[in-house]
């Protein structure tokens, strides 16, 4: 995974509640058996009309919003089903950072072991980036080192992230990644009982 330290990007201002798994990555699109390729059908049918064409009035069509690595939303991100298809389509997409006021449970663990940095924010505070947000590109500093946001606008805002998940991140490790660090030990300790 790559090492997330600090993303500085616009955010993309997606002021729904309850965004479902489902929505995020529609069931019709889990058939692959990689990791790769799900981020052209991120929220597809929110994104796209029945004829595949883009729907204008999505903020992800709109032009000021490509290229985000930073998505904002309100409560309850990634509930329903618990497909780790949902980070991964997010990730391939290019987000990086994900701000809302709360996650489903296995969504936000999903997206740790993706490489992906859930952020929960008060609900004012996500209030404030939604607003400032849409009424025009706002670009933020997300630093996981010292856990705080700083917006172009001079707002700042704090969050606290697991210290073993935080390491993780920071490191670009994924759990096979931290048992490999032990790779020698395990090699001995395999030699030892075979004897």
């Amino acid at each position: 995974m790559k090492p997330i330290k600090e993303v500085t990007s616009v955010i993309t201002p997606l002021d729904r509640v309850n965004v479902d798994t489902d929505q995020i990555i529609p069931k019709q699109f889990l058939k692959r058996i990689e990791r790769t390729g799900f981020g052209q059908y991120l929220f597809y049918h929110w994104r796209f009309n029945d004829d595949g064409t883009e729907k204008a009035d999505f903020v992800l069509n709109k032009p000021e919003y490509k290229g985000s690595e930073i998505i904002v939303a309100r409560e309850n991100f990634g509930c329903g089903s618990s497909r780790e298809h949902a980070p991964w389509a997010l990730g391939d997409y290019g987000f990086r950072v994900v701000i809302a006021t709360s996650f489903a449970d296995i969504f936000h663990s999903n997206c740790f072991k993706n490489g992906i940095l859930p952020i929960q924010l008060k609900e004012s505070e996500v209030e404030e980036l939604l607003k400032d947000g849409k009424e025009k590109p706002l670009q933020i500093t997300v630093n996981l080192e010292t856990e705080t946001i700083e917006a172009e606008n001079g707002k700042t805002y704090s969050f606290s992230i697991d210290p073993y998940r935080r390491q993780m991140l920071l490191n670009g490790w994924d759990e096979i990644a931290l048992t490999l660090q032990l790779e020698d030990e395990i090699t001995a300790y395999e030699k030892a009982i075979a004897k």
